[in-house]
């Protein structure tokens, strides 16, 4: 890896913090659908509640509810004094992988 501005780049101090390596996704086409705990993935949030446009924002899991299938995600807008950091559930359509 390549040495950053003020020292390791982040894949280096992610590697030498012991912590394992989450295992690939089983399915690399598409969204990951199962019920549960995720593996944390990059998806862009579209049109969120009080934030149109589209947001970087990270997938932490999916549920499967009576409409349809909803994942929670983490995700920053811009804010008065620069970005906010929401957390929501949102439907499926709302979300596209990264």
């Amino acid at each position: 890896m390549n040495r950053g501005r003020h020292g390791a780049s982040l894949a280096d101090r992610a590697a030498g913090s012991g912590v394992p390596a989450a295992p690939p996704p089983a399915e690399r086409s598409g969204a990951r659908r199962t019920a549960g705990q995720g593996h944390g993935r990059h998806c862009w949030v579209r049109d969120p509640p009080d934030a149109p446009g589209v947001w970087p924002g990270l997938l932490v899991e999916w549920r499967q509810r009576g409409d349809g299938w909803h994942g929670r995600v983490a995700y920053t807008v811009a804010g008065e004094h620069g970005p906010v950091l929401v957390e929501a559930w949102l439907p499926a359509e709302q979300l596209k992988q990264g």
